[in-house]
């Protein structure tokens, strides 16, 4: 028998640039946040998971779980560091939810960090390729945006999909984004800003891709029996699933979708005992505009070939029939890639306790999905907001 789990308390710092703050230093701040949040006392954390990737090569720290829980001073406990490509973060949740619902510990911490923004463009785009299969993929050449941007025309290709229809995820995104003090890169563009943005791996544009960002979130996890601890509404984790998907370009049969999106949406739907109509808020891998349509479409939330069309109609929107993005996303908030998963749940979190600056009105279901790599590796979390 599993355990019920619980969000007991949220941190995070501002996506952005922080060059003159060392990146643990970004983490500690999220997660004594987090714990302030919680009204629980650090002795009663069991566990620290950080998710982290490219700590390594851009900073030289690769012990940085160990780091955190000794500046946090957590004595004694497991801290351990989780590497998932951009899904590092929702990965590392999965562990300290598995924590709590095996009753291995009564209260966990979660802490997802990145610092990218000193380093150089060619150091982040060598640092980030290390979540393709370099030996099998590296000869093409092919990065991310090439990646999606061949998934971009397929789509069009298949679906009639447009430029202004992909547009209108980053006007969306980047608008969402005005209003959230966390969030890097907030606009308010226009489609013939967009369409006059510098081309980066054709069809895909400048406004199209999420800015490289420094930053960390964390969230405490605890039982139900921890709760009286709890100022906070009651927001429970209804379902927590991680998938695995090719780590090669040409082993996916189709660029349209994502096996690991679809399976892990699935898996999450089946645990909460909810369909996708359920959901009133999700934040969404979406790293580029066309990522946004795709995701949308493989978890459910919208028929399939129709993402592009639900977002020009504003189907997708603050107020429409599911709101993706609300906290601006990746393209509006930024994308420190360890920190992505946690500040996605921190989103989803102040939503469902009715605290957000893009608030929903009345969400009581949220969903978050993280994605990394060529789609090696997703999770898909649902969360709900007790009466």
């Amino acid at each position: 028998m599993m355990r019920d789990v619980f969000v007991a308390g949220i941190g995070s710092t501002s996506f952005g640039k922080h060059i003159a703050i060392p990146i643990e230093s970004l983490a500690v701040d999220a997660a004594a946040q987090a714990i302030l949040d919680s009204g629980l006392e650090r002795k009663e954390i069991g566990a620290l998971y950080l998710g982290n990737f490219i700590s390594g090569p851009l900073n030289g720290k690769e012990v940085l779980a160990g780091i955190v829980g000794d500046r946090l001073g957590l004595k004694n406990i497991p801290c351990t560091k989780v590497e998932g490509a951009c899904a590092s973060g929702g990965i590392a949740f999965r562990h300290a939810w598995i924590a709590i619902a095996s009753g291995m510990c009564d209260v966990a911490i979660v802490v997802g960090v990145e610092k990218m923004t000193h380093a150089s463009t060619a150091e982040v785009t060598s640092a980030l390729n290390c979540a393709m299969d370099n030996e099998n993929d590296g000869p093409s050449g092919l990065t991310f945006p090439g990646l999606f941007g061949l998934a971009w025309r397929i789509h069009a290709e298949r679906y009639g999909t447009t430029r202004e229809e992909v547009a209108a995820v980053v006007i969306k995104n980047k608008s969402h984004g005005l209003k959230n003090p966390l969030a890097q890169m907030g606009a308010t563009l226009s489609l013939e800003q967009i369409q006059h943005s510098a081309m980066i791996a054709d069809p895909l544009q400048m406004f199209d891709c999420c800015p490289a960002s420094d930053g960390a979130a964390a969230i405490v996890l605890c039982a139900e029996k921890m709760l009286s601890h709890q100022r906070n509404p009651h927001v429970r984790v209804l379902a927590s699933a991680q998938t695995s998907g090719s780590p090669r370009i040409a082993s996916h049969p189709d660029l349209c979708s994502f096996e690991a999106t679809v399976a892990a949406g699935q898996q999450a739907y089946a645990q909460a005992g909810l369909e996708p109509e359920d959901i009133d808020i999700v934040e969404l891998h979406d790293c580029f505009s066309i990522a946004e349509i795709i995701d949308s479409e493989d978890l459910g939330l919208v028929p399939r070939g129709e993402g592009a069309k639900w977002a020009l109609e504003q189907r997708t929107g603050l107020h429409g029939d599911v709101a993706i993005n609300p906290s601006g996303g990746l393209l509006a908030k930024g994308h420190p890639v360890g920190a992505t998963g946690i500040g996605q749940i921190y989103e989803v979190v102040k939503q469902l306790r009715g605290e957000h600056p893009n608030q929903r009105p009345d969400a009581r279901i949220g969903m978050t999905h993280n994605l990394g790599g060529t789609g090696v590796a997703c999770t898909v979390n649902i969360f709900g907001r007790e009466s």
